[in-house]
């Protein structure tokens, strides 16, 4: 067989594999696995239209302990987002090619998530309904926001970052919306698919405008995966309660997030590729890859508790000094050892090429480290403020079954949003793919 008509060959085979996932029939687990996360959503709406209802006294928030789950989700939401803008925008601008088979699936997690981390700090604030006055709009009372208040902050941090992330995804879909436009096979997905493909007819002048608009769009996601949980964390840093006040804060949450981030991909990428098949798409190489950025980012993370538990004794702060000490042996101690178990101590398996070669194993060290990360929020939040300044104010947070249910029904939100991009979308750019076959002749990076 030529050459040429076996490379054209293989790249409408990439167009049938993946455009073939968008319209076989949707699988018994599919309808399964949406159903469960479809009665899981239920119960976060209604959990949430109780917060609203009664108020955030339904929660286990008191004083001294104001922020909760609430909060602790909401950083942990935004930081799973921070990793389909990196994939996206910063290796696209690296030019890295092992991007191709999971930037796709990674942008969608990234809306998915910062849409409902959006939502937490709107629920905590007592009434949600009045969420516009943190908006700058000209009115007759006067209003403005307060801008030294962090809600302002970060308002316009996830607003921002949810608009780029949104335009830079649907402008790299829009060549696979004509894809899927011209292979429809009912007159509702041809109008569909056509409606959003905004004309594209794949001629030069098309595909030149595309790449300028994607490298452009790329450009401006790549500040946001820094500024975007700096913002985030500078809502604990500018206080002056002891646990919050530092200075590490901001390098020390954005690494925080690529790890949480990367290793939910790693945790969608591993079942993706077991139940589509994807095998040839997504390759053992894109696995070790994404476990070796785990690697790094996690030896961050843990440069980040040493040195913070350095400075609190190297300061001398006797406030300082007994956070850290109530971090260890208080009632939150098993919060504080079990996260360096997760974030630390199981990770360093990754070092193994065996352990990195081995699926199961990381699928599960993955979820541990998801897990390690949502623990790691909720101590900053929550044990750095149980204990104050004033020993009669002291105070025990204890969740009640609200706050668990806004948690466990934000995850069964984002599986069913994921689901449903998964049905409807293709989870692989058609177009990205067809072009690194057209270089290489493989989908290997």
């Amino acid at each position: 067989m030529p050459e040429p008509h076996a490379r054209r060959s293989r790249l409408a085979e990439v167009t049938d594999r993946i455009a073939a996932i968008v319209f076989a029939p949707a699988g018994v687990r599919w309808r399964v696995g949406c159903a469960v996360a479809l009665a899981g959503t239920f119960v976060f709406f209604g959990s949430a239209a109780w917060v609203v209802t009664r108020g955030v006294g339904i929660w286990g928030v008191n004083i001294p302990v104001a922020w909760g789950f609430a909060l602790s989700n909401f950083v942990w939401w935004i930081g799973i987002g921070h990793a389909g803008t990196f994939i996206s925008a910063v290796l696209l601008l690296l030019r890295q090619r092992w991007r191709t088979s999971i930037n796709r699936y990674a942008e969608a997690m990234t809306l998915f998530a910062a849409s409902i981390a959006g939502l937490f700090p709107i629920l905590h604030l007592g009434r949600p309904w009045f969420f516009y006055w943190l908006v700058p709009y000209p009115d007759r009372m006067g209003l403005w926001p307060q801008w030294h208040s962090p809600l302002v902050w970060d308002l316009f941090a996830i607003a921002t970052y949810l608009l780029v992330s949104l335009m830079f995804w649907y402008v790299g879909l829009i060549p696979d919306l004509a894809t899927l436009r011209d292979r429809a096979r009912t007159a509702a997905r041809r109008r569909l698919y056509g409606l959003f493909a905004l004309g594209w007819r794949g001629d030069a002048r098309h595909w030149a405008r595309h790449q300028s608009a994607y490298l452009l769009l790329a450009g401006l996601a790549t500040p946001l995966v820094v500024s975007v949980h700096t913002i985030v964390s500078l809502d604990f840093a500018i206080g002056n309660t002891p646990g919050y006040h530092s200075t590490i804060f901001p390098p020390y949450f954005v690494a925080g997030a690529l790890y949480s981030g990367f290793a939910m991909v790693v945790t969608l990428a591993i079942p993706l590729r077991h139940y589509f098949r994807l095998h040839d798409f997504i390759t053992m190489k894109h696995l070790d890859l994404s476990a070796r950025v785990l690697l790094a980012t996690g030896a961050v993370v843990a440069y980040g508790y040493a040195a913070e538990a350095f400075t609190a004794f190297y300061s001398g702060d006797e406030y300082e000094i007994a956070m850290t000490v109530d971090r260890w042996t208080g009632i939150y101690a098993p919060v504080y050892w079990s996260l360096l178990a997760c974030n630390v101590a199981v990770p360093q398996l990754l070092w193994l090429r065996r352990i990195r070669a081995n699926v199961p194993a990381l699928l599960a060290i993955s979820i541990v480290i998801n897990l390690g990360m949502w623990m790691e929020r909720f101590l900053i939040v929550v044990q750095s403020t149980h204990r104050d300044y004033l020993p009669s104010s002291w105070g025990v947070y204890i969740p009640t079954g609200w706050d668990w249910a806004l948690l466990i029904g934000s995850i069964a939100l984002f599986a069913w949003l994921f689901l449903m991009f998964v049905r409807f979308l293709p989870m692989i750019s058609m177009s990205e793919m067809r072009e690194l076959v057209e270089r290489t002749g493989s989908t290997e990076p």
